[in-house]
């Protein structure tokens, strides 16, 4: 008995190594899953965008925003002119914290008089918007034992988290849990669609059928959208009824972004499934894409914190865009353009990589 395991043992590591897919696919993805563990995932929040209104325009109020320039958590410092164009900033997600100062931040400071500091944090993103908040807390506290015990005055920090007040964090991580199944959903469903018929021998039942290699992928394309869409659809439902969590966008807007966005994972799926003989290949291909692009779509960490050519990278991901709009539309009730704006990277990933699944798939019918 032990002779006999013992050779399939071998057989089954010669059948591996003797596999050029497989040999790849045993090698490349650990390699590559922690070359992208290492760089993307970080628990510190650094290169913090901010956006200041500062209606006192003094030395006091300038030397508090120097205390954000100076640290190491905040990169870029902007500067508006009123509540409109702050709000906007971050409502865009083009920073994630804002500053307001009031006119008579310095006349109080000398009249040693409480005064008032309003930070407003994104709250989308639960967990850096509490980070964001101690360090805030922290860069104005030091500024107040340096500078106010000369002036006998407090100041007085008024934190706001907008689009999730109480930073609930089952809101952030349902809303990232729907675009996350809904990946894993359509990629297994599509990958496996033509590697499944090559398994089963009916593949060649398909080439000499009337069908168009078109023809045949529109078809193996339908079921797996129109499948992950219901799904998507029930899963927002239940996030809506069962776990209370709000919903104030466009219902239709939702529902045409989660269609743009699942139209280019299942490009991803149909290549993964063109280039595989076999379902466990398949497997293997999902389980390679799918881990990197979870890591790199700001779900665990912000897409900030990565290296540069990670967060060039991750114009490449799919699930970057559809998570963003996802929460957009549910927390914050993210409008037609700025949803537009990412409607464009989606379907151009969708047109390649159903571009080059066909040309796959016709390469492998010759």
């Amino acid at each position: 008995m032990f002779s006999r395991v013992l050779s399939l043992i071998r057989k089954e590591f010669i059948a591996i190594w003797k596999d050029p897919k497989s040999r790849a696919l045993t090698i490349i993805p650990p390699l590559l899953q922690l070359f992208v563990f290492a760089n993307a995932i970080t628990m510190e929040i650094k290169n913090i965008d901010m956006v200041v209104l500062d209606r006192s325009n003094t030395y006091e109020s300038r030397e508090l925003v120097s205390g954000f320039s100076s640290s190491k958590w905040f990169r870029h410092i902007k500067y508006v002119e009123n509540d409109k164009q702050l709000e906007h900033e971050i409502q865009t997600q083009h920073v994630q914290m804002g500053m307001e100062i009031q006119s008579d931040f310095a006349d109080k400071l000398k009249q040693k008089q409480p005064t008032q500091v309003l930070i407003i944090v994104d709250g989308r993103q639960t967990n850096t918007a509490a980070i964001i908040n101690s360090y805030a807390l922290r860069i104005i506290d030091e500024y107040s034992q340096i500078t106010v015990p000369q002036q006998g005055a407090k100041i007085q920090t008024v934190v706001r988290n907008w689009f999730n007040p109480n930073l609930e964090y089952q809101w952030f991580l349902l809303v990232s849990l729907i675009t996350l199944l809904a990946l894993i959903i359509t990629l297994i469903l599509t990958s496996l669609s033509i590697a499944r018929e090559r398994e089963l021998g009916t593949f060649d039942q398909l080439i000499v059928s009337p069908l168009t290699s078109f023809e045949i992928l529109l078809g193996k394309t339908i079921p797996p959208l129109c499948i992950s869409m219901i799904l998507t659809c029930f899963m927002t439902v239940v996030t809506l009824t069962v776990f209370k969590v709000p919903f104030v966008g466009s219902p239709w807007l939702f529902l045409l972004s989660v269609f743009v966005s699942l139209l280019s994972i299942v490009g991803i799926g149909l290549f993964i499934s063109s280039l595989c003989k076999t379902q466990q290949q398949a497997l293997l291909g999902v389980f390679t894409f799918q881990m990197p692009a979870v890591l790199l779509s700001g779900f665990i960490s912000p897409i900030e914190d990565m290296p540069v050519f990670l967060q060039y990278i991750t114009w490449l991901n799919p699930i970057r865009f559809f998570m963003l709009i996802s929460k957009g539309i549910f927390l914050k009730g993210m409008g037609i353009e700025d949803v537009a704006m990412n409607y464009i990277p989606l379907l151009i990933i969708a047109v390649i990589t159903l571009s080059v699944a066909s040309f796959t798939f016709k390469q492998r019918l010759d």
